[in-house]
């Protein structure tokens, strides 16, 4: 976990009533202890009879601590708040889902959870699988032959365990899974049974240490010296910055390793930031594809070293088109260990000559101890951040007032809407950036940021949450969460009144069928009646400010926010941005 993140920062905590010590304990006090022996913070959870044994013993055995119940107003925000928790702590926290109907609602970020490699357990319940012990009516429709089915394909495990003990060790094995690399989304689906069973004395816990994670895989000698000797006699070598951790020593490895080759570097904006974008070798800004010099530095490659490179075959493509690629590939990647048929998030398959099946933050080190240093002619400037319009509220606007009030202050972008230009912002720390939501769903962007935010409480860096307003109108839930505990966050609204993405889609079909390109608003466009989304954030507690309509109050109003967040506040602005994409 990274040094400037404080998991002990408190936030808001319903205090119970002090249950009597009693000799008699349930199945559900169990598990809820096991819980705390794998040290697991924070449960969210959106409450329902299913796990109310569970639920029972967080409050009145645990006394809602360690793990402590963040109360969410859907399924989808407690799991999507797991994950943004992950995202900017590497560490993993829980989440509680109702039954078969809370997994569906949550099937989504779950699968974002997947494609984003984060790891969170998430618990689940079912009425009585003894069909002789179910109440009536409810336990029948929230019971079925095989709940983990639901997810099966897009979590690393899943288990409905049998008795006590079981669920004891499954847990243990779930942790144990989501927490070893690729990372991802576990699921433990608990008997009603099992939690309401009386067991006298509570079961000895295990030593959790000897359960842990095994340690991150080191690459083999002679892989890192083939590594090497590529790399040392690379005339044009590119390193693509790819999924990375937010551990700040191995951020400085790879920088290091960068000015010791004299290397250029790309990154990804769909991932979080692995090298200071406004360095001398960051050759150009992140997109969500690659810039045209992004294309020509990888078109001109004769040596590639891809450090877990989001879709990497897909990017070669970008730049060659159908040409053969004649550049050495060096891929150091374990992805491959979660790759399955159903979900195709694992994208095109790429030629690679050498092949080190481990996560960069392990190969980097041992790559900067065998590299010879590189002598490279200097590279030409990234470019400046184009400038901002006048006239209209836009997302240029946007980023020039955050560039602007960030100067002096640590912060942690959690979330950018599809038409960001990487160069608006740059990002120099490994938590200046935690990326996008890994698999497209919208509605993920409120509850990442308020996770992420409740893992940089107390760190003193400002979490900044840029969601489109398709995606806070379906997960703005969860500044409710952030606003009862406490939990201080800026969500940017930047509101087009369209779903604008898909508008582009049908200009293209209309296009090609000659047909008229007008009408693509129909069935896109989100207004008459206007929604006022500061009033939905006002309602919930929150700082809200806007419709922001005027170009000369962008900056004063962003300002206006970050001041508020300091002082602890959530705080929510629509800014109504132009229609437009200024880099894919």
């Amino acid at each position: 976990m990274n040094d400037k993140i404080n998991p002990a920062a408190g936030i808001h905590h319903d205090y119970p009533v002090p249950a009597h010590e009693s000799e008699n304990h349930w199945g559900s006090d169990a598990i809820a202890a096991m819980l705390r022996e794998l040290d697991i913070p924070y449960i969210a959870l959106n409450p329902g009879a299913s796990y109310r044994g569970l639920h029972d013993s967080l409050v009145n055995y645990l006394g809602n601590r360690a793990p402590q119940m963040l109360l969410c107003l859907h399924d989808e925000t407690a799991v999507h708040i797991a994950q943004g928790y992950f995202k900017a702590s590497d560490r993993m926290m829980a989440a509680a889902l109702h039954s078969n109907v809370g997994l569906m609602h949550a099937s989504m970020p779950i699968f974002n959870s997947w494609c984003d490699r984060s790891a969170v357990l998430v618990l689940g319940a079912t009425g009585a699988w003894d069909a002789a012990k179910r109440r009536p009516w409810i336990e029948w429709i929230h019971t079925c032959a095989d709940q983990g089915a639901l997810v099966r394909n897009f979590t690393k495990w899943d288990n409905q365990p049998g008795s006590v003990a079981a669920a004891m060790e499954a847990l243990l094995r779930a942790a144990q899974i989501a927490q070893t690399a690729p990372r991802g989304p576990v699921y433990v689906n608990l008997d009603v049974t099992i939690q309401e069973e009386k067991i006298g004395a509570l079961p000895a816990m295990p030593d959790v240490s000897r359960y842990a994670p095994p340690a991150p895989a080191q690459a083999p000698a002679d892989l890192i010296a083939a590594a090497a000797k590529l790399l040392a006699e690379a005339k044009n070598p590119v390193m693509l910055a790819g999924r990375c951790s937010r551990n700040m020593a191995a951020w400085e490895a790879r920088v290091a390793l960068a000015e010791k080759l004299n290397i250029p570097v790309l990154t990804h904006i769909k991932l979080a930031a692995a090298f200071p974008t406004d360095h001398r070798l960051h050759a150009a800004p992140p997109g969500n594809r690659l810039t045209p010099q992004a294309k020509k530095l990888l078109a001109d490659a004769d040596v590639i070293l891809s450090l877990d490179w989001l879709d990497l075959a897909g990017s070669l493509k970008q730049a060659l088109g159908a040409k053969l690629v004649t550049a050495k590939i060096i891929h150091v990647s374990c992805d491959a260990h979660v790759h399955r048929g159903w979900s195709m998030d694992y994208q095109a398959l790429p030629p690679v000559d050498v092949y080190m099946m481990c996560e960069p933050d392990a190969v980097v080190p041992q790559l900067l101890q065998a590299v010879a240093p590189r002598t490279a002619k200097p590279m030409p400037a990234n470019g400046a951040a184009p400038a901002a319009p006048e006239n209209a509220v836009t997302l240029r606007g946007v980023g020039a007032a955050l560039r602007a009030a960030l100067k002096e202050v640590d912060f942690c972008v959690t979330r950018l809407p599809l038409g960001w230009n990487g160069a608006y912002l740059p990002f120099r720390h490994p938590l200046d950036y935690v990326g996008f939501d890994g698999g497209g769903g919208v509605g993920a962007g409120p509850g990442i940021t308020v996770g992420a935010a409740l893992a940089l409480k107390g760190s003193g860096r400002i979490p900044i949450g840029l969601c489109g307003d398709g995606d806070f109108i379906m997960g703005n839930t969860a500044v409710w969460t952030a606003v009862h505990y406490g939990i201080p966050c800026l969500i940017i609204i930047c509101n087009n009144r369209s779903y604008f993405n898909d508008e582009r889609h049908q200009e293209q079909v209309a296009v090609a069928r000659g047909r008229p390109a007008e009408n693509r608003w129909i069935g896109q466009h989100i207004g008459d009646p206007d929604i006022d989304l500061a009033a939905m954030a006002r309602a919930q507690g929150a700082v809200a400010i806007g419709p922001v309509t005027d170009p000369a109050q962008v900056q004063s109003t962003v300002a206006q926010a970050i001041v508020a967040v300091r002082e602890g506040k959530v705080c929510v602005i629509d800014m109504r941005v132009e229609p437009g994409y200024d880099a894919e």
